[in-house]
């Protein structure tokens, strides 16, 4: 039989789904999917999600950037949301969570227009509206004075960050804000706009608790030193990024001995050789020895008989770090360095940690360029969160430093976004009323979701907020410890407005981006063997 249509069109084993039930409701379907798993871990009482990657690694975190970028999503339209999460995380580096479930709340709600007999491009353009509007709103939400921050001034700084880590580690956030805060400030530049997250280094030793977590001035290098010095004081520090060790000829050269002196002043060169390097380097003035890559016997001899440390630092970037934190040029080959290309380190000293061996370089006085901060919890896992949590602390101070405006925390804000975008839907004539009311609606999700994780009644909360938001209290969020409305400002729980920003911003887009779609067209996935199951340990390309 001849096929006709589109089929004829196309090759065969392609797929095709068009129209509003095939192709719209799926592919919002499949997006409400996604929203569901991340939606029960926002906020502070957020569950954990367990996910195993196709490499066997197990997460245990409530972070939506780390569970969508970990979860291998397929279908084409839930790709666009995670696709906006992550935007969010490389823009703010929090909020990804409420891109995706609002997102898929606004998805959710376009279902049901769709079904009610609205067609998506007068819910698209309903959408932007309300998404325009929005923006105006919350402008006008921002908390006043709050536009001069002083980013060197711990409390203001914590007051900002302590919202974004306690989504993460909910009931350790004033201790670990407190860490993050103080590392920020130290590696702060003159001009905060150019303030670099790759400055605060996290270190994580397993044993001991959060008590224990401490901030260092400089690296924590988790290697021992590989001599038998273990202590430096005011050091001048060589890097060499070759590895100190004698190089092999390029050339092959035969050589004839015919005496027995000839053969012990043979291996005696090779000697004198290194002791010239090693001491050349001695004399420069340099008191600890950095090498990238392998550190050789005979040098090693050498160095120890001139007092050098050695330190072997085998990451690439690490010895980046290092050349930073310390202000050294990495040279390639062993040779006398120039007093320009050595660094300064205040201490560098070999500590133990629980057991652990680390070689601690501490730069107290001149740039202080990088900060670590120590991170001890009881299991990996655990750490690995810690360690989530204060990377967005620090991304928040980043996005502090560019913009400081706060809006209200605790789901404040999303509600009185809520009922000032409802009001705005009744001001419009024509069919994109209805989908600037759903866009209002949409906003309820954040209460809904923050009491419904908290073990609350929802719909009690959202009436009482409701309530007071309209009696002109426009700071009034969940307590969700006490479970009731409470005034945010006494609670001391902000958000930062870029994150709200953006956060909303991309979910419009991406919802909207789904909802432009009405066809998709798949062709037969490209031929070949079909794939086993691989051997562990083995990449997907």
């Amino acid at each position: 039989m001849q096929p006709y249509g589109i089929q004829s069109m196309l090759k065969e084993g392609h797929k095709h789904l068009s129209g509003l039930d095939e192709a719209v409701v799926k592919n919002i379907d499949a997006c409400k999917q996604l929203s569901t798993i991340t939606r029960t871990s926002l906020g502070p009482n957020g569950m954990n999600k367990m996910v195993i990657n196709h490499l066997d690694k197990l997460f245990v975190t409530n972070d939506a950037a780390t569970i969508v970028n970990e979860l291998e999503v397929q279908h084409p339209a839930a790709k666009i949301l995670v696709l906006a999460g992550r935007a969010q995380q490389e823009e703010i580096g929090d909020g990804a969570n409420l891109t995706i479930s609002f997102a898929g709340e606004l998805l959710q709600n376009a279902e049901e227009l769709i079904r009610m007999g609205l067609h998506p491009s007068e819910i698209i353009s309903g959408y932007n509206k309300a998404i325009k509007k929005t923006i105006e709103i919350l402008d006008e939400l921002v908390e006043e004075g709050s536009d001069i921050m002083d980013v060197r001034n711990k409390e203001q700084v914590v007051s900002r960050m302590r919202a974004a880590v306690a989504s993460k580690q909910f009931g350790q956030e004033d201790i670990l804000s407190s860490l993050v805060a103080d590392a920020c400030i130290q590696v702060c530049p003159k001009n905060p706009a150019n303030f670099n997250v790759d400055n605060v280094r996290v270190a994580k030793i397993a044993g001991g608790g959060l008590h224990n977590c401490a901030v260092v001035r400089g690296m924590v290098l988790k290697t021992d030193a590989v001599g038998s010095i273990k202590r430096m004081e005011k050091a001048k520090v060589a890097v060499f990024a070759g590895g100190v060790d004698t190089s092999a000829t390029e050339t092959k050269g035969t050589v004839l001995i015919h005496t027995a002196d000839q053969l012990e002043n043979y291996a005696k060169t090779e000697e004198t050789k290194i002791e010239e390097l090693i001491k050349a380097v001695a004399d420069s003035g340099a008191k600890v020895i950095v090498s990238g890559a392998a550190v050789g016997e005979m040098a090693l001899h050498f160095c120890e008989r001139y007092k050098l440390m050695v330190l072997k630092i085998s990451s690439k970037f690490e010895l980046r770090r290092f050349c930073r934190t310390t202000g050294a040029v990495a040279m390639l080959k062993l040779s006398q360095p120039n007093p320009d290309d050595l660094g300064y380190a205040d201490s560098v000293a070999v500590e133990e940690i629980a057991g652990v061996r680390v070689t601690v370089v501490k730069n107290e006085e001149g740039g202080n360029s990088v900060a670590t901060v120590v991170l001890r919890a009881s299991t990996d896992s655990i750490l690995d969160d810690l360690e989530r949590a204060v990377d967005d602390g620090v991304n928040t101070y980043k996005a502090m430093c560019k913009d400081s405006r706060i809006v209200p925390g605790a789901a404040a804000t999303e509600i009185e976004l809520g009922r000032r975008v409802k009001e705005f839907s009744f001001k419009e004539t024509g069919l994109d009323q209805y989908a600037i009311a759903k866009f209002a609606e949409s906003f309820e999700m954040v209460p809904k979701t923050l009491a419904e994780n908290a073990g609350q009644n929802a719909m009690e909360i959202i009436s009482s907020l409701y309530a007071e938001h309209a009696s002109g209290n426009t700071k009034a969020g969940i307590d969700l410890e006490e479970g009731r409305c409470k005034d945010v400002s006494t609670i001391n729980v902000w958000d930062l407005h870029i994150t709200k920003f953006f956060a909303l911003k991309y979910a419009a887009d991406a919802a909207c981006t789904v909802l432009r779609v009405d066809q998709i067209i798949m062709a037969k996935p490209a031929g070949g063997p079909i794939r086993r199951d691989q051997p562990a340990g083995m990449d997907e390309d």
